[in-house]
């Protein structure tokens, strides 16, 4: 299970979460309740570690970290948001692109990917929980899926990226994953879905 995109903080660096960020956080907790969940993998950054936090206290676990689950850029405040948002939109729309503060979209989704076969080689049969970011999430689908397949099974992902809080389910195989369900938000009640920023 994958939880991604918490709602953050409008601010430079790594912002924390907003009161609507804990809230969803404390959903998606509440929905993990009785899932047989046995980890909580988390991004080492900021707004993911305090969603991890929350998450693995509603099912009684540990966070650990892994930096591969990074997003793949974050404004830092030393350019223009402008020009950030800039170079987000390009390295979205090609994966090869290596923006001046980050990852490239293709190399993102492969350190995920790697982060996430690592744990679900190490956790056997087990289910565990990964809190990550929009972009990389939707770079690791992207890799993993395909643009066409993902763009047909979630339409607005690539554009608009994943919805805060959302639960996309992955299986393991033990050779390959396998996309169960992608950004699903049922969990989450009307008044604590994303809001488009």
């Amino acid at each position: 299970l994958l939880a991604s995109r918490l709602e953050k903080e409008r601010v430079p660096g790594e912002s924390g979460l907003t009161a609507l960020g804990r809230a969803q956080a404390r959903a998606a907790g509440a929905a993990l309740r009785g899932c047989e969940v046995t980890g909580v993998v988390s991004s080492p950054m900021r707004r993911a570690f305090q969603t991890a936090e929350i998450v693995a206290d509603a099912i009684e676990l540990e966070v650990e970290t892994d930096e591969r689950l990074r997003e793949r850029m974050n404004w830092d405040g030393s350019e223009p948001i402008e020009r950030f948002l800039d170079d987000w939109h390009r390295a979205s729309a090609d994966r090869d692109y290596t923006p001046r503060s980050g990852d490239s979209s293709r190399a993102a989704g492969a350190r995920f990917v790697d982060a996430i076969t690592d744990h679900a080689t190490r956790r056997t049969d087990q289910t565990f929980v990964v809190v990550a970011h929009g972009g990389v999430t939707t770079d690791a689908l992207r890799t993993l899926i395909g643009d066409a397949a993902l763009g047909a099974t979630a339409p607005t992902l690539i554009a608009d990226g994943v919805p805060c809080c959302a639960f996309t389910t992955l299986d393991w195989d033990g050779v390959s994953w396998h996309a169960e369900s992608i950004a699903v938000t049922d969990h989450l009640e009307s008044e604590i879905r994303h809001r488009p920023a």
